[in-house]
């Protein structure tokens, strides 16, 4: 019988455990000002620890986690024992990322954990739209080498943006997914992705927060849900087509469960850790509240065989795909979080563009991307004149100046679309005003990959597009696109 959670080892970061303790609903046990023992918080995480389940899974805004996992981590470090291995989260709103912001970042959860280097910082990124995210990861690469944090993790990142990181020379260690056999997103092309690079996928809602249990098997929907765990997924659950639907898939987890002789809970997360882009299973703790470790280590006592296989993927494919790819539910509808939108994480999100007004006629409106050739060329980014938005030929040149994803059309082309979206949207409108793309490809080889990259952004949209070969663009650009957008 298994003692404690295996390990495994990172390819770019340090050994963990395969089921990691999360403590995002600590936010959860605070909320309105409830009263929340810290001390004794703390006590409980150092028993995790003893017993095998030693590496801690925070962010900058889960309440006191940090406060909470540093004081378990100073308990054993002065009580001689190995300590737990750190893994918190950096959330900034979109905005400038220069060194003072992320070094701000950096040490903020430092003091909060009491420590001087934090093992996996993992960086969360509201709106890519806003290019200032590769600066941010930039910075955390100089600030690892500097001794603070020991390695680069992402948190909700899709399967384009963490191909694109990796191409820039951001070494990734982690990406941090909801993934659960609800949630089957992080099983195509993310994990595809990850294998290529080297990135561990860490699982969190492998239990959708508890509703992947027995105690919900055959259960009515519940009416009323006061929890903010639950209150996301119940979202996710109808998401995949409801809760019959769902419950079809809990009675051949049930089925399975009965077999092997273990809770339904483990036959979930042992489908979900089978998966082989998975490293690790974020498995949340309610801090002196409630405590599963001796059933959660069972999942390592048994194994799934080709009947159970088969009985879970026929159940499975009644359901819809959960919309979208990793972490669209934090950027675009529909948002399956607890509020239902970005309440509890965002006021608003400004626009990315400063817009000015075109001296030359009154009423239009333009935006700068910061690109060097809008100066040397005297042009705009995108020009708004009434409901109609045009934006000039673009490629992924970054705003100091350098060629993003160089040497490959595809990853240039998600940060181009990126740009066009974010002219659209500070001038007022939608990508889902867009209606008409140009791509100039330099060699026609790279075809697929740029219309896969397009078809990421506009497949449902659908606008009229040209796709011209061309001799060459100026520089180590393999794709420039031009839009019109018309709002209305």
């Amino acid at each position: 019988m298994t003692s404690t959670p295996p390990r495994i080892s990172l390819p770019h970061g340090p050994e963990i455990r395969r089921l990691i303790v999360g403590l995002w609903q600590m936010a959860d046990q605070e909320r309105d000002g409830k009263p929340f023992d810290l001390d004794r918080a703390a006590e409980v995480l150092v028993g995790y620890a003893r017993a095998g389940f030693d590496s801690f899974d925070m962010a900058d805004h889960y309440g006191s986690a940090e406060i909470v996992a540093g004081m378990a981590h100073r308990a054993l470090r002065e009580a001689g024992e190995t300590p737990p291995t750190i893994l918190t989260k950096w959330c900034p709103a979109p905005g400038a990322m220069g060194m003072d912001v992320v070094r701000k970042g950096v040490e903020t959860a430092l003091e909060r954990l009491g420590l001087d280097r934090i093992d996996v910082m993992q960086f969360h990124w509201w709106q890519y739209a806003h290019p200032a995210w590769l600066d941010a990861l930039e910075n955390l690469m100089r600030l690892r080498e500097e001794g603070l944090i020991g390695a680069i993790g992402l948190t909700n990142f899709d399967a384009a943006h963490l191909d694109l990181a990796a191409k820039s020379g951001i070494e990734i260690a982690t990406n941090q997914v909801s993934a659960s056999v609800i949630d089957r997103r992080a099983l195509g092309a993310m994990s595809e992705v990850a294998a290529a690079h080297g990135v561990g996928l860490l699982a969190y809602g492998s239990l959708l927060g508890g509703f992947l249990s027995g105690r919900y098997l055959g259960a009515e929907d519940p009416a009323e849900i006061s929890d903010w765990s639950r209150m996301k997924y119940r979202r996710m659950i109808e998401a995949a087509g409801g809760w019959e639907r769902f419950q079809a898939v809990m009675a051949a987890l049930g089925g399975i469960a009965r077999r092997h002789g273990v809770s339904l809970s483990n036959v979930a997360s042992r489908w979900l850790l089978d998966q082989p882009a998975i490293s690790a299973l974020i498995i949340g703790a309610r801090l002196g509240e409630s405590e599963h470790r001796a059933d959660n280590l069972r999942v390592f006592d048994f194994a799934l065989d080709a009947e159970d296989r088969a009985a879970l993927d026929a159940a499975l494919a009644g359901l819809d795909p959960v919309p979208g790819d990793c972490g669209d539910e934090y950027r675009k509808p529909p948002f399956l979080t607890a509020s239902g939108d970005l309440s509890h994480h965002l006021d608003s999100l400004p626009p990315v563009y400063p817009v000015t007004a075109a001296p030359a006629r009154p009423g239009r409106q333009r935006v700068e991307s910061g690109s060097p050739w809008e100066a040397v060329a005297g042009y705009c980014r995108a020009l708004r004149n009434g409901n109609r938005i045009l934006v000039s030929g673009t490629t992924a040149t970054d705003p100091h100046g350098r060629c993003v994803g160089e040497g490959d059309a595809g990853a240039q082309a998600v940060y181009i679309l990126d740009k066009i979206i974010a002219a659209i949207t500070s001038l007022g409108g939608r990508a889902e005003d867009v209606i008409r793309t140009r791509i100039y490809l330099v060699d026609l080889d790279d075809c697929d990959a740029v219309c896969a990259a397009h078809a990421r952004y506009f497949g449902e949209i659908r606008p009229a597009n040209t796709l011209i070969g061309i001799a060459g663009l100026v520089g180590p650009y393999l794709v420039e696109i031009e839009a019109e957008a018309e709002i209305g």
